[in-house]
């Protein structure tokens, strides 16, 4: 991760892609590695309260809702969350947040998902509560390298005892591509994680579409993160 510690994407650059439609990083389906392990994150449990970090606008949300389940999400770029309630048809509220100047968050009518558009690290257990699953699609991934500890740090105060988070990661050469998304390795994710929560790889998929990165093997990875007792 070394030639990525200083790598930086403003806000603007997040905002000017959704803008452009240049988000080849959002995909229409439900993510395959979320439908292949949605029952160890579930683990038996009815209603379960997830949080998307960085949302964008994920069909996963209306997914997961449809099943029962309630969703937070959050996301900088407020289009993203416009366009996940008027792709997914959905009537939605909007409210400010007290706690958060500027804030803004947007309800389905039936209140099964709130998507909050702000700085994901102005928002706390305080404002959110607690989880009991977190599905980090792209978010780890997608934050800039030098913010990743206080990101683990947030991450770990949102999960609830019985939480269960699937974290997705890639590997690949960053010489060769310099993100993001960027690289993250096993050792990193025990440095980040392995103090509060057990760190187990579920799968490994070297079958993504290299788009024009070019960087040789590229391997997708997810993990499932549980507090320790």
């Amino acid at each position: 991760m070394a030639v990525q510690a200083h790598r930086v994407k403003a806000v603007g650059e997040w905002e000017d892609l959704w803008r452009e439609g240049k988000t080849s990083f959002h995909q229409p389906d439900v993510h395959k590695m979320l439908e292949s392990h949605i029952d160890k994150v579930v683990n038996g449990r009815k209603r379960v309260r997830f949080f998307f970090p960085l949302c964008g606008k994920a069909v996963d949300m209306k997914w997961l809702a449809d099943m029962g389940h309630s969703v937070v999400g959050v996301d900088v770029v407020e289009t993203a969350i416009k366009q996940f309630f008027e792709e997914q048809s959905m009537s939605f509220s909007e409210e400010a947040v007290p706690a958060v100047p500027g804030a803004k968050v947007y309800k389905s009518i039936d209140g099964g998902i709130s998507l909050y558009h702000c700085d994901i690290y102005k928002l706390s257990s305080s404002i959110l509560g607690q989880f009991g699953g977190i599905w980090d699609r792209g978010s780890l991934v997608a934050i800039n390298p030098g913010d990743r500890k206080k990101y683990a740090s947030l991450m770990t105060s949102l999960m609830d005892t019985g939480c269960r988070y699937l974290l997705d990661t890639f590997f690949y050469n960053p010489d060769l591509f310099k993100g993001p998304p960027f690289f993250v390795s096993d050792e990193e994710l025990e440095t980040l994680f392995a103090e509060k929560c057990d760190v187990e790889l579920l799968q490994s998929c070297d079958e993504l579409p290299r788009l024009d990165w070019s960087t040789g093997v590229f391997i997708e990875r997810v993990h499932l993160l549980t507090p320790k007792a």
